[in-house]
């Protein structure tokens, strides 16, 4: 190792070019030297700088010898036994460089962080030896962003964090943690048996529970701006919630269309069609020669006769739809308050439980919006009274809420797209809410994409944790290069070559950016890729036709 020339030849603000003469020699036998390896880089005053390789280049001397050009990344600085983020406090010229050891490795990840904050789920991708924590504080309470195109592990990295969360307790058997999934496709119950589980045919969620802005999205035919319906639906909403209200006449008349009040929408459904067809006294009456009506009243059309007919068929149609039974049946009229928040909250009468699975595969598309948005904004208007009820019993609590939540949105872009659609309006504004102040509420995201590009850039920029996985789509890596730190150097340009399971992990969690390798799940989700060619050399399977018909009706 000593016969081996290797100096620096060039310091940059952002790199370092380095001249080997043997690059066999140079490498120590713990592992190969690469793209990605670590190097130690010394100078007068006992600092180390710790650079990453980004590339090498072959240098081709007169006397017919090659010298090795490595391009290096600083990352920071070993001083003390402590890693120290930044590489800007590096004598020059630096007398010394060589390939860090597994031990150097270890201490930069090791020494940022004390025993008590570490949270692990991945390894280093380049030395699986080297676990790589993030401080779980940091991690938890800034949101979340797991990005990866199919195939690159995204929803098995999701599971391995909450995984690892819920696993980490001292002699009870429940911790604290509470995990709530927003699952599109079915695959998480696998990977969590244990899990409060909620589908469509045990989903109930109290239609008068809808704010404002969600009776409207969910009852009314928004894009068509008719002001008249929505004016006959507020005040038939307003009247029936005060005539059910048992309360005083002064509490009565602060009732209003966000209340979360019970209301019957048959009620409603009878208002309109009362308005519909409604004919009005003119105050005149019938002649005498009129033989068949004289003396009677004279009545006209009223002002709405006629105009709210798409309307009223609207509110049939969401009435007698059975899919929507979870929302307009009868156990949604039956169900109270805290029973609707118990069981999203995974506090039921049956059992207590860390994860929260809901289960949105069986939820008809025009109606998921609405649904991830009631159930989203209950959690944050939970988390909002409850540091309320905590500050008046203790005026001097610091902490808002010693049990804090976590959202996770699998396939995000499905209802918080980057879209203006009025369809997509109220889940924007729910989780666009939580994004901007949930964090004081004890309510932190997760969000899980394949195509974060079509993620509300409103959401997204709000996370300060980012889990990128691999990414072959242009658009996508663009648009997560814009959200990520100018300063990865050229590790971001590794994502569309990722292998499975391999992430770049990026945030204030973590010490410095790495490239790291998620380990596997102790119970995996269902998103395994189908073995087509495997199943398509079997034998002809006959497909029992009229029962997937019957579970086909079932919705």
């Amino acid at each position: 190792m000593s016969a081996v020339k290797a100096e620096v030849v060039a310091v940059f603000p952002n790199k370092v070019k380095i001249v080997v003469d043997d690059l066999e020699n140079f490498r120590i036998a713990e592992e190969s030297l690469r793209v990605g390896s670590y190097l130690k880089i010394s100078d007068n005053e006992n600092a180390v700088l710790v650079a990453i390789i980004e590339n090498f280049q072959i240098s081709a001397k007169e006397d017919g010898t090659q010298d090795y050009v490595i391009e290096a990344f600083p990352l920071g600085v070993l001083r003390d036994g402590r890693f120290e983020r930044g590489g800007d406090a590096l004598a020059i010229p630096p007398k010394r460089v060589e390939p860090a050891t597994i031990a150097d490795i270890r201490l930069i990840y090791g020494s940022s962080l004390p025993a008590k904050d570490r949270f692990c789920f991945s390894k280093l991708a380049t030395n699986q030896e080297v676990e790589v924590p993030v401080d779980g504080n940091k991690f938890f309470n800034k949101h979340i962003a797991v990005v990866g195109s199919t195939g690159s592990g995204k929803s098995h990295a999701v599971a391995k964090i909450i995984q690892k969360a819920v696993a980490s307790k001292g002699d009870f058997a429940l911790n604290n943690s509470h995990v709530i999934v927003f699952d599109i496709h079915s695959e998480y119950r696998t990977a969590f048996p244990d899990a409060n589980f909620i589908d469509s045919s045990n989903l109930v969620l109290p239609y008068w529970m809808l704010n404002g802005e969600e009776l409207e999205e969910f009852f009314l035919d928004t894009e068509a701006n008719d002001h008249n319906q929505r004016n006959v639906f507020k005040e038939a909403v307003i009247r029936d919630r005060k005539a059910q209200h048992a309360g005083s006449d002064e509490d009565r008349g602060r009732i209003h269309l966000d209340t979360p009040l019970p209301f019957d929408i048959r009620n409603v459904l009878q208002h309109a069609i009362d308005r519909n067809s409604e004919m009005v006294d003119t105050g005149e009456v019938y002649a005498v020669s009129n033989k068949e009506k004289a003396g009677q009243p004279k009545l006209t059309q009223g002002s709405l006769h006629g105009r709210l007919t798409n309307f009223v068929n609207r509110l049939e149609s969401k009435i007698n739809d059975r899919r929507l039974d979870f929302f307009l049946g009868e156990k949604s009229k039956a169900i109270t308050f805290e029973e609707t928040l118990r069981s999203i909250l995974g506090y039921t009468t049956e059992k207590c439980s860390n994860v929260t699975i809901v289960d949105l595969s069986g939820v008809p598309f025009e109606v998921l919006s609405i649904t991830v948005s009631l159930i989203s904004r209950l959690i944050f208007e939970h988390g909002y009274f409850y540091k309320r009820l905590r500050c008046q019993e203790n005026p001097d609590e610091k902490i808002n809420n010693d049990a804090p939540i976590l959202l996770v949105y699998e396939e995000a872009h499905k209802y918080v797209p980057n879209s203006d659609l009025s369809k997509f309006r109220a889940s924007k504004i729910s989780i666009e809410r939580i994004a901007k102040e949930g964090r004081k509420y004890g309510v932190s995201l997760l969000l899980a994409s394949q195509r974060p590009s079509e993620i509300s850039e409103t959401i997204f920029s709000q996370c300060n944790n980012f889990i990128a996985m691999r990414l072959t789509n242009p658009v996508d890596q663009g648009y997560v290069r814009k959200l990520l730190p100018d300063s990865l150097g050229t590790l971001i340009d590794k994502m569309p070559a990722f292998r499975q399971g391999e992430a770049l992990l990026v945030g204030e969690s973590i010490a410095l950016p790495s490239v790291v390798q998620v380990e596997v799940c102790t119970q995996a989700p269902t998103s395994n890729d189908i073995p087509y060619w495997d199943l398509w050399r079997e034998q002809w399977k006959d497909l029992a036709i009229g029962k997937i018909r019957e579970e086909w009706l079932k919705r």
